[in-house]
């Protein structure tokens, strides 16, 4: 088979040595005192995450695949085993994209798209939720990134029309990925604030029902890790988000955030964001705060869904996890190890955008990457 995208990045020789110091599931606190930069210094005089200069251990999910998961004191983001920093394919696996899902695009969009991008399989789940109360599939993608909303929603079922992106090397990505559900011209790129791009959007589902919008306005002005901005323009993106919903009135919309959007403003701007789709007719489950690694995907990740619906009589049910390491009746989490712990091995800096391989053994969750096997037919083997 072809392996896509197993590349990493070649580290400066003062990251490598750094990363020579740190053992499996180690981190900052230990690389010897006698090391000093100025990120690390002021970690140890102020206390720092435990992710930061992190290595993966083998037996657990990985923590967060943030944006430019390819440098050190980014993250947890250095092999459990081997002296380097993940492969892109590996972060991808750890997100759960399959592994036929080729990332287009520079070398530091793909770091992007990989890291910004919602687990497929978080995503797939999401859409097993409003899908019993659908009779077709229809759905687009705003703000739609690489594509990990629309391929967890293509997993269960529902048909891609349209996608909307405004970064090129990104949507290159999603086209690339997708274009074998919609045809090319569905993919629209552009801002979406801009009259010109939404009706192009509209043209392309002009005699199709859109039975769910779904997307993710950029997340940077909400999120923890970011600045949390009050006045950053991004955080009103969703407004064009609405803007579209009000259009197209689907039955359904499900919009992706981080955490941090429910206490941005003291609370106030979940509210405002609510208020929002309240007034062109849509009634507002409460938001709904998702771990990816409780639904299969093999990592640490924290997302927020707000769900809404045109029909006041529909009750979503409440989502139940369906790994856990805590209880007999479910199986445990996938771990680093079965996402990645068959791969084949990289010196730093090696790798190849694709690379012939074969499997001599694999893991449940390989055969899931590989189209082997569906969810279900995986969460059988995780469940025996």
């Amino acid at each position: 088979m072809t392996l896509h995208n197993h590349i990493a990045c070649k580290l400066c020789e003062y990251e490598a040595q750094l990363v020579s110091y740190i053992p499996q599931g180690g981190n900052w606190q230990n690389i010897p005192d006698s090391v000093h930069d100025k990120r690390l210094d002021s970690i140890r005089a102020t206390g720092g995450r435990t992710t930061y200069y992190g290595r993966l251990c083998w037996d657990k999910p990985s923590y967060t695949i943030a944006t430019y998961f390819n440098r050190v004191p980014n993250g947890c983001n250095i092999h459990p085993e081997q002296n380097r920093i993940l492969s892109n394919r590996e972060a991808a696996r750890l997100q759960s994209f399959p592994d036929n899902f080729v990332f287009k695009g520079s070398k530091a969009s793909q770091f992007k798209q990989i890291g910004n991008a919602v687990p497929p399989l978080l995503a797939r789940y999401v859409s097993s939720l409003i899908k019993p109360h659908l009779q077709s599939y229809n759905f687009i993608d705003l703000f739609a990134g690489c594509g990990g909303l629309s391929e967890g929603f293509i997993m269960n079922g529902f048909n891609l029309i349209a996608a909307n992106e405004l970064d090129n090397n990104i949507m290159m990505t999603n086209e690339y990925n997708h274009s074998k559900y919609a045809p090319k011209e569905n993919f629209i790129l552009g801002d979406i604030t801009k009259p010109q791009v939404q009706e192009q959007l509209f043209d392309v589902c002009k005699g199709t029902v859109i039975d769910v919008i779904v997307g993710g306005p950029p997340c940077q002005g909400f999120s923890y890790a970011g600045w949390r901005n009050p006045n950053d323009k991004r955080n009103q993106l969703f407004r064009e988000f609405v803007s579209v919903v009000c259009k197209l009135h689907p039955k359904f919309f499900v919009m992706e955030n981080v955490p941090g959007i429910l206490t941005m403003k003291g609370g106030e701007t979940i509210k405002e964001i609510m208020a929002a789709f309240s007034e062109v007719g849509y009634h507002i489950t409460t938001p709904i705060k998702l771990n990816a690694e409780d639904y299969g995907v093999p990592q640490k990740r924290r997302r927020v869904f707000i769900i809404g619906s045109l029909d006041a009589n529909i009750v979503l049910p409440k989502p139940t996890p369906m790994f856990s390491n805590d209880s007999p009746d479910l199986p445990n989490f996938v771990t680093v190890r079965d996402a990645i712990g068959n791969l084949p091995p990289l010196a730093d800096g090696e790798g190849q955008a694709e690379t012939d391989f074969s499997f001599a053994k694999k893991s449940a969750y390989d055969k899931l990457m590989l189209g082997e096997i569906n969810f279900e037919g995986f969460y059988d083997i995780c469940k025996s």
